[in-house]
């Protein structure tokens, strides 16, 4: 048994099980294949619950799952069997609510789909390499905006700089 806990994957699946984000953290799905046939298998065994108020918890292939439904879209984490429940659904309540504050609580597929990138900076900022770095949904928010509101200010400065390159090389050709 490992001293820390560890997640094995985050997944974001529709309502028909289709993958929307999901991320693994380690090799006990090392195809593609094998992680999608997971997904499924997961969706399967869960699509039947009403994970709406409460994040529920289940066990398949020797993996602690835990998950929530949320709109049209299912959340879910996963750890080894012998990790501790009420951590792993620290941190999807964690995941469910950051998303919401990121979605500015229009939490459903088409508005996951346009704003994916937010919803990637936010598992890295939750888990990195399996391990838990935050479950307080503020500060994730928090966060991935910070890095989402760089993001825009280097896309900006970057834009400004070839402005300025542009009009220094025109000015210079003007002079010759």
């Amino acid at each position: 048994m490992e001293l820390c806990p560890c997640v094995k994957n985050i997944l974001l699946l529709d309502f028909e099980g289709k993958r929307v984000a999901a991320k693994y953290f380690c090799d006990d799905w090392p195809t593609n294949g094998a992680k999608e046939a997971f997904e499924k298998a997961v969706f399967n065994k869960t699509q039947k619950t009403n994970a709406r108020s409460e994040v529920e918890v289940t066990m398949l292939e020797n993996n602690i799952v835990v998950y929530k439904f949320v709109q049209d879209l299912h959340f879910f984490i996963t750890g080894g069997e012998e990790e501790n429940e009420i951590i792993l659904a620290t941190v999807l309540q964690g995941f469910v609510d950051a998303v919401g504050l990121l979605l500015r609580g229009n939490v459903e597929k088409r508005e996951a789909l346009e704003y994916l990138d937010l919803i990637l900076l936010c598992i890295d900022e939750i888990v990195d390499g399996g391990i838990i770095l935050e479950t307080d949904a503020n500060i994730i928010a928090g966060k991935v905006a910070s890095h989402s509101t760089v993001a825009d200010g280097l896309s900006e400065q970057t834009f400004s700089q070839a402005l300025a390159t542009a009009r220094e090389h025109l000015a210079r050709s003007l002079l010759k």
